[in-house]
């Protein structure tokens, strides 16, 4: 019997690159690394929809993340990788996809970049067990923050707990070591192999399929690279220097708009920070006058959160920083919550901000602060159905900066300010909506009320006549009622632990 020659040419062996929350080919650690290896890469990017669900992902965020998956792919074709999307329901089943990777493409080892929710982090240590029971190799790198978790630490070595000393710790580590966009290596290794993988043995996996998820349109967020950039750019040379003065008033353009895409990772933060300090180099100074510096202290707030909830799991699972908070006596009204999340509240600015929320899935920073401090303050809910209603809105949302930003405003976080971080809503609208511009964009059946009256329009005479609710709470009584709450958990807190 005649057998067939058996070819004794051993297998390519080749590198993965994991994408997660870092779509981007420019500055991305793990690919330079993968590249650096000398082994042929294969890139994949494993989809999670039932993981999805329970995270309160937006459907904004996923149709962003498919649509710039788009660009990625083709940005890695240029350098010889083939991208491959891939689904499981969750992180459980994410081991055993990569195994089976690993096992097809004849992969030695698997690069990918570090997150920080405790939910991820269990998952990669799931996989690099996994991978080490195969004798296969595992590079986690720091990449999502310009300074890693760990490294700016008090005299203690421990994690700071408040803003400023830890700003001021960042910025002399930033300096010290001039953290910059790392370069992306040319030394692409090329094989006949990966020409077939790119051309024909995996190019139907290539194709960005649809995730099995429900999305909403992101089309108002440009995904391409060279837009993405621009906008970078532009916002360095003609905002940055005046966003100390424009930033908190959401009928200006005067912020950066970037925050979805560094929540995708199509941004990195050593990018935003490299154009700021090329344009600005004076923004390092610690000048509150100086809008750079302020700018790059909302880069700073990011990296705070992040590095917080890497060194407190607790973070991650639905529980406060402040422990007192625990105690706090929580009103239940569906009725008062339902009113907050459609924007009828009774509280234009409120209201204009929801709804703003809800056709854009987005939010101007100022107004994240307003309704997080109405829902938590005025109407004494608990803030975990802000946070949760807020990630399932956001095309920006990450679970760091979001919950950072409810624990802030709810005073259950760090830098915890109980008694008087409680916000005027009609105040705040008279601030920095003075005219009522950004209310009647987004309040259209508000537009007669004259601007004496477009804050509180319950008050003018014609009120009756305008298809608008009363305000379903009253603040001067929610906001003792608030403040007593406070001290009361924290009274019995103390007393408890005395006992």
């Amino acid at each position: 019997m005649n057998l067939a020659p058996q070819s004794t040419t051993p297998a390519v062996e080749h590198a993965l690159l994991w994408l997660r929350a870092d779509l981007r080919v420019t500055d991305n650690t793990a690919l330079n690394r993968a590249i650096a290896s000398g082994l042929p890469v294969i890139a994949a990017y494993i989809a999670t929809p039932m993981q999805w669900y329970q995270h309160h992902i937006s459907g904004r965020q996923i149709d962003l993340i498919e649509r710039r998956l788009l660009v990625v792919k083709q940005q890695l074709k240029d350098i010889n990788i083939p991208l491959l999307t891939l689904e499981c329901d969750d992180f459980q089943a994410v081991p055993d996809t990569i195994i089976n990777l690993c096992q097809q493409y004849q992969i030695k080892v698997v690069y990918c970049n570090r997150q920080h929710p405790w939910n991820e982090k269990q998952r990669d240590i799931a996989v690099e067990q996994a991978l080490i029971a195969q004798d296969k190799q595992w590079h986690c790198s720091d990449d999502y923050c310009a300074l890693p978790p760990g490294s700016v630490l008090t005299k203690q070595q421990q994690m700071y707990k408040v803003f400023t000393p830890y700003r001021n710790a960042w910025l002399t580590q930033f300096l010290k070591h001039n953290y910059q966009p790392v370069t992306n290596s040319d030394k692409v290794t090329f094989s006949q192999q990966c020409l077939n993988l790119l051309e024909g043995d995996i190019a139907t996996n290539c194709n960005i399929q649809t995730f099995h998820y429900t999305k909403q349109d992101s089309l108002l967020w440009p995904v391409d690279e060279g837009v993405i950039q621009q906008r970078l750019q532009m916002f360095c040379e003609t905002k940055a220097e005046y966003y100390q003065q424009q930033r908190d008033f959401p009928a200006i353009d005067g912020t950066s708009c970037l925050s979805p895409y560094l929540a995708i990772g199509a941004l990195s933060a050593r990018q935003c920070l490299a154009a700021l300090t090329e344009t600005l180099p004076q923004c390092v100074e610690i000048n509150k006058e100086n809008g750079g510096f302020v700018w790059l202290s909302e880069v700073v707030w990011r990296e705070f959160y992040n590095h917080l909830l890497d060194s407190d799991d607790r973070l991650s699972k639905n529980q406060p920083f402040q422990p007192y908070t625990h105690h706090v006596q929580w009103l239940e009204n569906s009725d008062h919550v339902h009113a907050w999340q459609q924007g009828i509240t009774g509280f234009p600015l409120v209201d204009a901000a929801m709804r703003q929320l809800a056709a854009t899935g987005w939010m101007h920073n100022r107004l994240r602060m307003i309704t997080a401090s109405f829902l938590t303050k005025d109407m004494l809910c608990d803030w975990r159905i802000g946070e949760r209603w807020f990630m399932q809105q956001l095309i920006d949302g990450e679970l760091a900066s979001n919950n950072g930003g409810w624990q802030w405003a709810a005073s259950t976080g760090t830098d915890a300010q109980p008694y008087f971080r409680v916000f005027n809503p009609t105040t705040q609208s008279e601030r920095f909506d003075p005219n009522g511009e950004f209310i009647r964009q987004w309040i259209p059946e508000l537009k007669s009320v004259p601007d004496q009256y477009i804050h509180a329009p319950s008050l003018w005479s014609g009120f009756g006549s305008v298809d608008y609710p009363l305000p379903i709470v009253d603040h001067k009584q929610m906001r003792v009622l608030a403040i007593d709450s406070y001290k009361q958990a924290k009274t019995w807190h103390e007393s408890q632990r005395e006992a």
